[in-house]
C-alpha cells in the first residue's frame, strides 16, 4: 500500500527545439533516483522530434484523424492514428511560428521507451516515463492531463478478483495508474508556468525492472467497437440513418429488440424471417416508417442492416425456411404493402 507520494517540478529547462537531446536536458536538470516516475509533457517531445508542420490547424487535424467522433461548429472531437479521442487531434498552435502547427509524437510509447533507455544508459537510473497531454472528458467541465505514452511503468492496476475491506469481490476495478500519474504531475507543472517535466517519488512498486518497458499507454485506449460512447449524440443519429453497413453474415436476434415499436400503429405488422424481418400493412408510408425505425434499432445494436421494399429474398444466408405469405395482410379491395429489413453480422 502506498503511504507517501512526492511530486517535484523540474525547473530551469530551456525552450526545446528540433533535434534537442531530452535525456541530457532532463538528466542534468532533475534529481532522478531509481524508482522515480518522470512525467513529460508531449509538447516538448514533439518539438524535439520535429513534429512541426506548415499549414492551417484544420489541415493538420485532417491529416492526423482517422474518424470524427463529434463536431459542433469549428470544434472537432476526433480519433487519432494513436487511437486517442481528443479535441483537434491533439494539435497545438501555441508558442509556434505563425502558419505552423505542432502535432503529437508519431509513437508516444516509443518516445517514452527511448527517453527511459537513454536516461538509464547515461545516468544509470531506472525510472518510469509517462508522456502526457491535456484532454477534455465527457460529462465533466474542464480538462486534465492523461497518459498518451508510457514506458517502464504499470499503466493499469488490475484489482479484479480481489476483495475490499468488507470482503466484497471487486469485479471491474482497474485503476488507470498512468493517467493518475499524468493528472497528479500537472498540479506542479501548470499550464502557464513553463514547466513541462515533473518527477513523482513513492511509486517504485509500479516501476518495472530496467529493460522491461511494459504495455505502454496504448493499453489504456478502448477499442471503438467496445466504446459505449464512440460517437457524439448527433453523429450517432446521423450514422443510424446515413452510415449503416450492410449485413455480411448470419446473426441471431431477439424480437424483444423491437418491443413497443408497433404500439401506435395497429395496422402494421412484423414477422421474423430467416435473417430478415418482414413489415406488412395497407399503408405504404406507415410500412416504410416502421421498416426504417426497425433498421435504426438494429444498427444501434451493432447489426449490419439493409431495407428494401417487397418480400425477403429466399435463402439470404442459406436459410429460407420462413417466407412471407403472399397477401399476408392484403385481400379484398386493398393492395397490401411490404418491406423487408435484412440483418446480420456487421463488418468492422
Amino acid at each position: 500500500m502506498r503511504k507517501h507520494l512526492e511530486i517535484f517540478p523540474v525547473t530551469g529547462l530551456p525552450e526545446v527545439a528540433a533535434g534537442d537531446d531530452l535525456a541530457a536536458l532532463i538528466g542534468e536538470a532533475a534529481d532522478l533516483r531509481d524508482g522515480d516516475v518522470l512525467s513529460v509533457t508531449s509538447k516538448i517531445v514533439s518539438k524535439a522530434e520535429d513534429r512541426l508542420t506548415t499549414g492551417t490547424r484544420d489541415e493538420a487535424i485532417d491529416a492526423e484523424l482517422v474518424r470524427v467522433v463529434a463536431q459542433r461548429g469549428d470544434t472537432r472531437i476526433v480519433q487519432t492514428r494513436h487511437g486517442l479521442v481528443m479535441a483537434a487531434a491533439g494539435t497545438d498552435t501555441s508558442n509556434t511560428r505563425p502558419g505552423t502547427v505542432l502535432l503529437l509524437p508519431v509513437d508516444p510509447d516509443l518516445s517514452a521507451r527511448s527517453l527511459r533507455a537513454a536516461l538509464k544508459d547515461r545516468y544509470d537510473v531506472n525510472v518510469g516515463v509517462v508522456v502526457t497531454d491535456t484532454l477534455g472528458r465527457p460529462w465533466r467541465n474542464g480538462q486534465v492531463d492523461l497518459a498518451i505514452g508510457a514506458a517502464g511503468v504499470q499503466v493499469i492496476e488490475d484489482l479484479r478478483g480481489t476483495t475490499d475491506s468488507h470482503g466484497n469481490v471487486l469485479a471491474v476495478t482497474e485503476p488507470a495508474l498512468a493517467d493518475e500519474i499524468a493528472s497528479a504531475s500537472e498540479l506542479v507543472k501548470g499550464k502557464a508556468d513553463g514547466v513541462p517535466v515533473a518527477v513523482l517519488r513513492g511509486l517504485a512498486d509500479i516501476v518495472l525492472p530496467a529493460g522491461e518497458h511494459g504495455t505502454g499507454a496504448r493499453a489504456l485506449v478502448r477499442d471503438a467497437e467496445m466504446d459505449l460512447f464512440s460517437l457524439g449524440t448527433r453523429e450517432a443519429a446521423r450514422a443510424a440513418v446515413l452510415a449503416r453497413k450492410a449485413p455480411t453474415g448470419p446473426r441471431e436476434v431477439d424480437p424483444a429488440l423491437w418491443a413497443g415499436l408497433l404500439a401506435d400503429d395497429e395496422d402494421v405488422h412484423v414477422e421474423l424471417l430467416d435473417s430478415a424481418v418482414g413489415v406488412f400493412g395497407d399503408d405504404p408510408v406507415a410500412v416504410g416508417i416502421i421498416a426504417e425505425r426497425l433498421a435504426v434499432l438494429l444498427h444501434a445494436e451493432g447489426y449490419g442492416v439493409s431495407v428494401r421494399t417487397g418480400p425477403a429474398r429466399p435463402g439470404r444466408w442459406g436459410g429460407g425456411r420462413h417466407q412471407p405469405r403472399p397477401g399476408r395482410w392484403g385481400g379484398g379491395r386493398h393492395q397490401h404493402s411490404e418491406a423487408t429489413v435484412t440483418f446480420g453480422s456487421r463488418s468492422q
